[in-house]
């Protein structure tokens, strides 16, 4: 990546990352709450008018050999604006997490990674990759956050009403249909 690319790319706003070798044979509970500079970071990245309240609760355990499965919710207040009348709103965003980490064909055994390089088909339901060993829960909640989102968010009962007018537009072909009543009457 050049260096370029890389400035335009924004930084995590909420990281909180969990190693592997942090999490106990029996699991893991965390209970996170975002502070104000992480919601103020995450609101400029999802592209909302505020983020008064972010919150994510996630069960982390051991999957297989060296991976995690993380389940658990995220929920969050956020302050977006109404397509339609464009006044500020408020709406409530709860999204279900269960996702499956495991360690990437490199850090992998040698047996596991020649049967990944060989070409299949991908699937909906495939593991994450797990990076340097950890999962940062804090991008993860951010991630379902932004999925959760309504992209068109509007107020209750708000409806788009277009202008009417008392006379109909005349189209681009009106002065053609002119000429030809024109030519018809003679």
């Amino acid at each position: 990546m050049d260096e370029h690319a890389s400035e335009k790319l924004p930084a995590r706003p909420w990281h909180v990352p969990v190693a592997v070798a942090d999490v106990a044979e029996t699991g893991e509970h965390f209970d996170l709450v975002a502070d104000a500079d992480a919601r103020a970071g995450v609101a400029r990245v999802a592209g909302l008018r505020d983020l008064p309240r972010l919150e994510a609760n996630f069960d982390v355990t051991r999957q297989g050999a060296g991976g995690l499965r993380v389940a658990g919710r995220v929920s969050a207040t956020v302050g977006q604006t109404c397509v339609v009348t464009l006044e500020p709103i408020t709406n409530e965003v709860e999204e279900m997490v269960d996702l499956v980490f495991l360690p990437q064909a490199a850090e992998r055994q040698p047996a596991e990674a020649a049967a990944e390089n060989e070409p299949r088909e991908a699937k909906w339901d495939e593991p994450e990759p797990l990076i340097n060993g950890a999962v940062d829960l804090g991008a993860l909640a951010t991630e379902f956050l932004i999925l959760g989102l309504d992209p068109y968010p509007r107020k209750p009962g708000a409806v788009f009403q277009p202008l009417l007018d008392a006379k109909p537009q005349e189209g681009p072909f009106a002065a053609l249909a002119k000429l030809k009543k024109g030519r018809d009457a003679h």
